[in-house]
């Protein structure tokens, strides 16, 4: 597509878990079609590589560390993008981890690791991030559930009750919005090819990874929906979107 039909051009947009799968995917995209990206990650040589990769291709990019578990980071990374950038347009809340098992073989300090990162993340980006929008008038929260909250499975559970807590969340945030200011999107990808397995269990990760192998999305099916849904006019929000391989039960 040529610069100048480039459908984000103008936008800001801030993208945590960016340094590896739908999050990279996406501010990849997002840089592609105009955008400029303020990614965010706690892996600094692959976000830092991943900015320098954009910013040799003409787009601009910044590289933010971030835990999305300390409220400070997420302040700083959106301090960040309006001290250099001059707004933030959108945020994509994709940083997530998953460890899988069953309730009677508790894991305790596994269950906290998802309750911070993939509800209490959430919650951070937006304490950061609602107040810039309220001065702008506009702004867009697109966030990454999962299908695993849709058709809860066995070892699963404290997973999708994150996930699903998080779906909650955005669905208040869009009840709380409706005077037009800020849009949301919650985005349920199944299977992709990712690095989600990476932390679970030896037997769950290679679970995991064999279905990811065998029929996961490339993270770029996901990256596309990210974008259909900034790309839409102020007026109209994408509030929901499911997206998943069609093999997939």
């Amino acid at each position: 597509m040529p610069d100048s039909q480039r459908p984000l051009d103008g936008q800001v947009v801030v993208v945590t878990g960016a340094s590896s799968g739908i999050g990279r995917a996406s501010a990849t995209l997002l840089a592609e079609r105009g955008a400029s990206v303020v990614l965010a990650a706690r892996r600094v040589e692959r976000l830092e590589a991943l900015v320098a990769s954009l910013r040799d291709r003409g787009r601009p990019a910044i590289a933010v560390p971030t835990d999305v578990t300390v409220a400070e980071d997420l302040q700083r990374l959106v301090r960040t993008a309006v001290t250099e950038l001059g707004a933030v347009d959108a945020l994509v809340s994709n940083a997530g981890v998953a460890r899988l098992g069953r309730l009677d073989e508790p894991d305790p300090e596994g269950w906290s690791a998802m309750i911070d990162v993939n509800l209490r993340g959430l919650l951070n980006a937006l304490a950061a991030v609602l107040p810039v929008f309220g001065r702008q008038g506009h702004g867009h929260v697109v966030t990454t559930v999962s299908t695993a909250g849709l058709a809860i499975s066995p070892t699963m559970g404290v997973y999708a009750a994150t996930k699903n807590a998080a779906r909650t969340v955005m669905e208040a945030l869009r009840a709380e919005s409706t005077d037009g200011v800020v849009r949301t999107t919650e985005i349920s990808p199944g299977y992709v090819r990712t690095e989600l397995a990476d932390g679970m269990a030896t037997g769950f990760r290679e679970q995991v990874r064999t279905g990811m192998e065998e029929f996961g999305l490339d993270p770029a099916a996901v990256a596309r929906a990210v974008a259909f849904a900034l790309e839409q006019p102020r007026d109209v929000e994408i509030g929901s979107l499911v997206i998943r391989p069609t093999v997939q039960g």
